[in-house]
């Protein structure tokens, strides 16, 4: 694989950023995120090359929000329980007022 750096990720991840102001060392939350939530097999590649497996696991749980699926995929991933993910416990705090 060629050296990592943000060209290598699908391009629809990053389609409301300008991507020459991203730094994979500085927003690694943010790459995370996004490939966790909108990434390919391909994409899950270069951030384990990128990171490694433990940082992932580390910061997937400090997000502060991810949607219902990624945040179940990530669980069943990791082998984390819901309750670890600080986004999970966040949303059980939030007000709901719409029921739908």
């Amino acid at each position: 694989m060629d050296k990592p750096n943000i060209e290598l990720f699908s391009k629809h991840i990053f389609w409301d950023v300008d991507k020459s102001k991203l730094d994979l060392n500085q927003h690694a939350m943010f790459f995370i995120g996004r490939v966790l939530q909108y990434g390919f097999y391909k994409d899950w590649q270069v951030l384990l090359q990128i990171y490694g497996v433990e940082k992932i696991k580390d910061m997937v749980i400090e997000l502060r929000y991810i949607d219902d699926i990624s945040l179940h995929f990530a669980s069943n991933l990791f082998s984390i329980p819901l309750e670890k993910f600080r986004c999970y416990t966040t949303k059980q705090s939030a007000a709901t007022f719409w029921n739908y």
